[in-house]
């Protein structure tokens, strides 16, 4: 197959194989942007670093006690905000179309699941 898209209560993802510009589309139910195989590349390794990296934080904080993180690369700037078990989502694309996005929390884990089984399903889509 060479479209997927799968969505929830407050996110949606796709992915196209044969798009040669934009393979990905990432959002919300409000707003959508496409990705380009470079931004997708990035949007998944540091979504998956954040998410680990406030997996790790759990045992540093205590249990009340919130948290800001953030990465950045050439292509885009990501911070994660709350709690280690449950935090919200920020996005800014630095390229040429200069988008600005989040998540809140209540759909994170969800999301996330979504982007191994549709983005990495094609291991050519992010490397």
């Amino acid at each position: 197959m060479d479209r997927t898209f799968c969505s929830g209560a407050g996110w949606r993802l796709g992915y196209s194989s044969t798009a040669l510009l934009y393979p990905a589309l990432i959002g919300t139910d409000d707003w959508a942007i496409e990705l380009s195989s470079a931004e997708l590349a990035d949007f998944c390794r540091l979504l998956y670093q954040l998410a680990d990296n406030m997996q790790q934080m759990s045992s540093e904080l205590m249990s009340e006690e919130k948290i800001d993180c953030e990465v950045e690369t050439e292509l885009l700037w990501m911070q994660v905000s709350g709690l280690p078990s449950n935090y919200s989502l920020r996005l800014l694309l630095h390229s040429g179309r200069k988008v600005e996005g989040n998540w809140p929390a209540a759909v994170l884990p969800e999301m996330i699941a979504a982007t191994k089984r549709i983005f990495l399903q094609d291991p050519d889509s992010v490397s």
